[in-house]
């Protein structure tokens, strides 16, 4: 089973704190045995993105196929680790998000968490709401233009290798 699905909405406390949803939390005590994560900017949306420990320290593998000393390598690495934030649940569920991601993500009060199959984002309501009909219609909008294949023509009556 993908372990983050659907949308949940919950709010920021003063101090930067929201609970992480009970579904996201069991998937994550599921995954590895915590309620550990890595938040870090996504690269490409204003949101954060959360990962599982072991799901990110999965990232290191791809970056071992690259020369340490290239200049791909010092890129990647430094965009995937110099903002990543690793984070524990408390007791009570809830994760304190840091300043920088907070502007990154453009958060004040309320936050909507999204799975996205094996990590989840954490975004401003309103830009979540319209990410998820943008991903559909983007995704429709693919599948679409895929190019089909046509099926060889049947001729009834006709043997196969005839």
């Amino acid at each position: 089973m993908t372990p983050f699905l659907g949308q949940h909405q919950n709010r920021l406390d003063a101090k930067g704190r929201v609970s992480v949803p009970s579904a996201y939390r069991a998937a994550l005590k599921h995954l590895t045995g915590s309620s550990e994560m890595v938040l870090r900017p996504s690269f490409t949306h204003a949101c954060i993105e959360a990962w599982p420990v072991t799901r990110f320290n999965e990232l290191e593998k791809s970056l071992n196929a690259l020369d340490v000393f290239s200049a791909e390598y010092e890129d990647l690495s430094t965009a995937i680790y110099a903002n990543a934030y690793p984070v524990e649940a408390d007791k009570d569920g809830r994760i304190l998000l840091p300043e920088f991601l907070l502007k990154h993500a453009g958060l004040s009060d309320a936050v909507t968490f999204m799975g996205t199959g094996q990590i989840f984002q954490i975004w401003e309501p309103a830009a979540a709401a319209a990410r998820a009909v943008d991903a559909q219609v983007k995704a429709k909008e693919r599948q679409q233009a895929k190019p089909t294949v046509p099926a060889a023509p049947v001729i009834i009556g006709q043997a196969a290798g005839a």
